[in-house]
């Protein structure tokens, strides 16, 4: 009798772990989604670039698995100094955009621009040799 619990009870945490991150993709799918087209909720295109940051990081993961900068000290300091440079440029991105007349999207802007590469960058952080 035990033993079918068991399984019954893992089954179910395996679900409920998958349908947790199918939900995280859906949205995160959905927050990029709208990105594209005007959002109406910058809170889920925030949640969307998180995700995609994360996934973005892992993939780098992949490609280069070792971190160019062995220093711990250097490696904080890239953590927060990289995100805020590549926020500053999508920013100037965006307002070359603008004075063409060209839609903005959401990265067009400091703070998007910043969360993506800061997420994209703490993953790095985190996991990278």
């Amino acid at each position: 009798m035990e033993a079918i619990f068991e399984f019954i009870f893992q089954f179910v945490v395996e679900v409920l772990l998958q349908a947790l991150a199918e939900m995280l993709v859906e949205l995160g799918y959905r927050s990029v989604a709208d990105t594209l087209r005007r959002p109406r909720n910058p809170v889920l295109s925030t949640i969307g670039f998180i995700i995609v940051g994360a996934v973005a990081g892992g993939v780098s993961l992949l490609i280069l698995p070792h971190s160019p900068i062995q220093d711990p000290m250097f490696r904080t300091i890239n953590l927060f100094a990289t995100p805020t440079i590549l926020g500053l440029m999508m920013m100037l991105v965006g307002k070359l955009r603008q004075k063409k007349g060209q839609d903005l999207v959401h990265i067009d802007k400091f703070g998007y621009a910043f969360v993506f590469a800061f997420i994209m960058g703490l993953v790095r952080f985190i996991w990278a040799t």
